[in-house]
Parts: structure tokens; C-alpha cells; sequence
């Protein structure tokens, strides 16, 4: 039989294959992501995507180190150097390098870690009393230098700005955050969460917050912890670490997968001090709670939502959804179960072990949230929330145990998530007798604005004369507050602005301050919001 061969097509198909096999990726030159449809611009063979509208990934190769950011404590120096997505062919290699006799000097390397494009380094023996410039190096050009800031133990006022909330609403530059808090220059930056709201898209978000502030945590260290929109969930009950199998998270846990979880985590928290609980937890995500010391002041980092338990199945629904409370003739006491979980034993047994420590002269706790429901109206004007499960006044038995833990141990309370400034003393038994707390406003607040507003619209017993609605009230779980400032969204900023808190050793003093985000500081007539700035003594 005669085959006939058209060789025409023939020749035509035998290139066609060789082209084929000229674009196919031989022997895999990526780590492959263990998660699907998250974070896509970053993983995998990401040069074949689009540009984001998040951040362009594709940078010029002698910016491919977009910053690092540290920490500083019992003489150890954590450091991450978080990177653009490299190219298969480029290093995965790190250089730390210090200034060290006016030359640099190479002491340490570090791999980079694929997922989440970032490398970190550690160094034990760290000398405490100097300041030490720094640079991170990869490969040929790339670099970025700091300066690791001596600790500041021979000042008699240590001081930190406290940001929260950095809405993609707008992904602008935050060149006035920048210029106004180097220009205060504290001693510590907090951000208390939510640096990313592009839920799938940690890695490409991170990134973006970074470059709007990495010239804030250039030169002094910083503490970063991620709330509920870092990990991709609207609210977030963690419930240990467990599996929710709820997008919204009510029924408690983390519905994303748990590699995508433990690399935000890893981002965001690997500068820090050592945890505190070193075991892993369910699904293998880690806890990160610890204590970090800036001169004389013991700053206690915890986790008020890994460990909180859901609503959904544990407590009667009492509006549209599971967290939300709408009936303003509900029964408090119907979600006040003493099995429900806020912090947890462990982080009980951290603060009782941080308090008890008296070496440090101040001490202050960092969070993501507030332990009350400090907001009446959520999202517009028009509608009221008699009762919000996200906030940490639920549930109330926890709620009260880590307030007594903190105010045993003498300390303020920093956080931030909820939209809304607000400085108030909370009771736990009697008004007054626990902590005071200062919820920082959200570094962009054009979205879901939250406000302050009393619905019979009076003032609370013992009001100042700053503000209308100050003063003694209890809150939609029946929790003793005493406000004593807000700064509702009716404001040029719609109520975005920063946090800044004055430690002052000697008169055992804390002063909360409160700028909105068109200050200028360095103006002779610049102006807080109204309310602010408010001293206490401890």
C-alpha cells in the first residue's frame, strides 16, 4: 500500500510542534503554589499575567528588593526582606550586610521563600546600645538600606504612631502618613491590620502597602499583624486555627486555604519577636503572640481573633446575620455563654506571665480590634447595629478576662479594625475599673464608615465638653464604657487620620493623640481631631 504524503502540511505541522516546544517550560522552574486561585499574581508562572491594578509585579530587576522591616528586642534582630516575584533564572539569595567601620560588611544570607517572595534573617547577640545601618542585597543591583535604631532605654518618653485600615478604595501613595509621622518621629510604628483588603491577593497587596510605607519602617522598627481582610474573610472567628467551611467564617476558622493563611502570617509577623506558643495549631497555622520591649516600655502583641470562637450554631440568630444583632429589645444574656472563647488560655497564660513582669516601667497591649462595641452606626448613616459579634465585646465573659488580665498588669490597650477613633476607659465589674483603650482611626475610611451616635442622642453621666456623646454608657452586650472621644466620619478626612500614643516614663504618663489624614504637623496651627490629645495617669 502507498502512503501519499501532502509535505507541504507535513512541514507546516513539524514546525508548528517545534514552536510549541520552544514556548513548553521543561523540567518546571517554579515552586509550585500549594493553593489554587490565591495569589495568583505572585505565584507559579506569574510573568504570564496581566498587570494588576494592585501593583505592577514586573519591575525593573535592580528593584526587585521592595523593603524590609524589623524588629529589635532582648538582643535579638529580626529582620524580613520582602522581594518582588523573581524569574526562574534570577538568585533566590539575600545578602544582609552592616555598616560596620565605615565599611559593609556581609553577616548573613538568606534564601528566599517562594511563596510570598520574601527571606528573613535573624540574629542572636544583637548589641542593643548602638544604632547600625543595614542594607539588603539580591542579585547584581538591587538593594535597600535602613537603619537599625539603638534602644532608646536612656529616653524618658518612648513614642509610637498606630495606623489601621488601608482600604484598596484608595491606592494612592500615603505620602502625608509618611511625611507627618517621620516628621514626629516615634520610636515605633503599629499597624494594627488590615494592611490588605485584596482578599486573594496578599502577596501583590503587601507589597503595595509596603511601598506606601516603607520609608516609615526604614529606619526604626515596626509591628505588623493581620486581621481579617489580610487573610481574605470579611470577619474572622478562628477558632484555633480550625476549617470554616463557611465563606463568611461563622461558624469559626479560616475558610481559605491554610498555606495561603500561614504565608500572610509568615509576611506580616516573622519580624517580630519569638512567639510566645511555639507548637503549631489546627492545620498547622501558628500562633504569633509575643512581647516586644522599646526602651522602658513592654508592649504585649496578642491575637484577639485566632482563638475567638464563631457565632453560627453557638448562640440564637438575632438579625440578617449570624454576627449581626438588629433587635434592640434582644437579651444580652442569650450570647453571654461562659464556654465562648475570646482570647483563650493561652494567651490568659501569656498575660498573666507579661504582667507580672515589673522590669519595664509602662506597659501597653497591641491588637487588631476593641473589646466593646464602640460603633452604633455601621456603613451609612441609615442603619443602626444594635449589636456587632465581630467587635470584641463578645463575648462578654472573655471580654472581661482579658480586660482584667490587661488592667492587672498596668497597661493601655492600642488597636484598630474598627473604622471609628475612639478613647474610652471600659468597665468590667464597676465603670472605670478596667483598662483604658484607644482604637486608631483607618488610614482610608471611604469605605463602610462607622460612627458613634447614642440613639436617644444624650450625653452619658460625667460628659466633657468636647464632644456631645461622651461620658458613661453600656454598649449593645450590656459592657460598661466611659467614651471620653470619637471622631465620627462627618469630618474633610471622613474620619481617616493616625494614632499617636506618648509613653512618658517619669510622670507614669500615657497621652493619646489623634490626626486626621489632611494634617500637616508641622504647622504651627495643625490640629487633632476634635476630643484630642487626652493625657492619663497610670
Amino acid at each position: 500500500m502507498t502512503i501519499k504524503i501532502n509535505l507541504k502540511v507535513f512541514f507546516l505541522s513539524e514546525i508548528v510542534l517545534l514552536l510549541l516546544g520552544a514556548c513548553a517550560v521543561p523540567d518546571q522552574k517554579y515552586v509550585k503554589a500549594p493553593f489554587t486561585e490565591l495569589d495568583t499574581l505572585s505565584t507559579n508562572d506569574w510573568w504570564n499575567r496581566k498587570t494588576s491594578k494592585i501593583i505592577d509585579m514586573k519591575v525593573p530587576r535592580d528593584q526587585t528588593l521592595a523593603f524590609g522591616i524589623y524588629t529589635t528586642s532582648y538582643n535579638t534582630l529580626k529582620l524580613s526582606a520582602q522581594l518582588f516575584p523573581l524569574y526562574p533564572e534570577e538568585t533566590r539569595i539575600v545578602r544582609l550586610e552592616l555598616l560596620q567601620n565605615n565599611q559593609w560588611k556581609e553577616v548573613q544570607i538568606q534564601e528566599v521563600n517562594e511563596i510570598g517572595w520574601a527571606a528573613f534573617f535573624r540574629i542572636e547577640g544583637w548589641e542593643m546600645d548602638q544604632s547600625v545601618k543595614y542594607r539588603l542585597l539580591h542579585g547584581e543591583n538591587a538593594q535597600f538600606e535602613g537603619t537599625i535604631r539603638k534602644d532608646p532605654v536612656d529616653k524618658n518618653e518612648i513614642n509610637m504612631a498606630a495606623l489601621s485600615c488601608n482600604s484598596n478604595k484608595d491606592r494612592g501613595t500615603r505620602e502625608k502618613y509618611v511625611k507627618n509621622i517621620n516628621a514626629l518621629d516615634p520610636d515605633l510604628v503599629f499597624f494594627a491590620g488590615d494592611q490588605s483588603y485584596d482578599h486573594k491577593e496578599h502577596t501583590a497587596a503587601w507589597l503595595k502597602f509596603g511601598m506606601q510605607f516603607r520609608d516609615v519602617f526604614r529606619h526604626r522598627p515596626c509591628v505588623t499583624i493581620p486581621d481579617d481582610h489580610d487573610i481574605g474573610q470579611g470577619n474572622l472567628w478562628g477558632e484555633g486555627g480550625k476549617k470554616s467551611v463557611r465563606k463568611d467564617g461563622n461558624d469559626g476558622g479560616y475558610f481559605l486555604h491554610p498555606e495561603y493563611v500561614k504565608m500572610v502570617e509568615r509576611a506580616q509577623t516573622t519580624h517580630l519577636p519569638d512567639a510566645y506558643h511555639q507548637a503549631p495549631l489546627e492545620q498547622g497555622i501558628k500562633a504569633y503572640f509575643t512581647s516586644l520591649k522599646i526602651g522602658r516600655v513592654d508592649f504585649a502583641i496578642i491575637e484577639d481573633r485566632k482563638f475567638k470562637s464563631g457565632p453560627n450554631g453557638k448562640i440564637p440568630k438575632q438579625g440578617p446575620r449570624a454576627d449581626h444583632i438588629n433587635d434592640p429589645n434582644y437579651n444580652p444574656e442569650s450570647v453571654n455563654l461562659p464556654e465562648l472563647v475570646l482570647l483563650g488560655e493561652l494567651q490568659h497564660q501569656f498575660l498573666r506571665e507579661w504582667g507580672a513582669d515589673k522590669k519595664s516601667k509602662m506597659k501597653a497591649v497591641l491588637s487588631a480590634t476593641g473589646f466593646c462595641g464602640g460603633a452604633h452606626l455601621h456603613g451609612r448613616r441609615a442603619d443602626r447595629l444594635h449589636a456587632d459579634l465581630d467587635s470584641n465585646g463578645w463575648p462578654q465573659h472573655g471580654r472581661n478576662k482579658a480586660l482584667s488580665l490587661i488592667q492587672k498588669a498596668g497597661a493601655v490597650h492600642i488597636a484598630g479594625d474598627q473604622h471609628l477613633a475612639t478613647l474610652i476607659q471600659h468597665g468590667i465589674k464597676h465603670y472605670d475599673d478596667g483598662p483604658w483603650a484607644f482604637v486608631v482611626p483607618a488610614i482610608i475610611n471611604n469605605y463602610y464608615s462607622r460612627w458613634w451616635w447614642p440613639e436617644d442622642e444624650m450625653p452619658g453621666e460625667f460628659n466633657n465638653d468636647f464632644l456631645p456623646w461622651t461620658g458613661r454608657y453600656l454598649d449593645g452586650f450590656e459592657n460598661k464604657i466611659n467614651m471620653h472621644a470619637y471622631a465620627n466620619p462627618d469630618t474633610q478626612s471622613n474620619g481617616a487620620g493616625f494614632g499617636f500614643i506618648r509613653f512618658d516614663i517619669e510622670k507614669n504618663e500615657v497621652t493619646f493623640e489623634c490626626w486626621p489624614r489632611e494634617a500637616d504637623v508641622l504647622q504651627a496651627d495643625a490640629k487633632q481631631f476634635i476630643g484630642w490629645p487626652v493625657s492619663i495617669k497610670l
